[in-house]
């Protein structure tokens, strides 16, 4: 074992120039090929890529009000439980908003909830 020792720390002493050549002379020496075998199975294809991970959560953010503002101010404080003045100043404020990390069903529900009212919305 002590021999073994001594050629780790002789190999752990190689530049990384010198592990290359060592590298060729030991593959032309032995006939073999330091390079990973490759297995047909081991392949990805487009079939077996990986899944797409479905997005769980989804943000709803209010783009503009719409000619209802009134509406979707009802529609915000439904949806949020926030007081009249917040829920004013939601729909008041492009680019606000209204819900986040709720359910696919949740969010698809609140927008389209707003857009009858007249609300541009988008689910992020």
């Amino acid at each position: 074992m002590a021999d073994l020792n001594k050629l780790v720390d002789a190999l752990s002493e190689l530049t990384v120039l010198q592990a290359s050549e060592l590298t060729k002379l030991l593959e032309e020496k032995w006939g073999v090929s330091a390079a990973a075998p490759v297995s047909m199975a081991a392949m990805p294809s487009a079939a077996a890529a990986a899944p797409v991970e479905e997005k769980t959560e989804f943000t709803l953010v209010l783009k503009e009000h719409g000619p209802k503002k009134i509406d979707v101010i009802k529609v915000i404080r439904q949806l949020t439980n926030l007081g009249l003045k917040e829920a004013k100043d939601v729909a008041e404020a492009a680019g606000s908003t209204i819900l986040e990390n709720v359910t696919k069903d949740a969010a698809n529900e609140a927008k389209k909830k707003l857009e009858e009212v007249g609300a541009v919305v988008e689910l992020k």
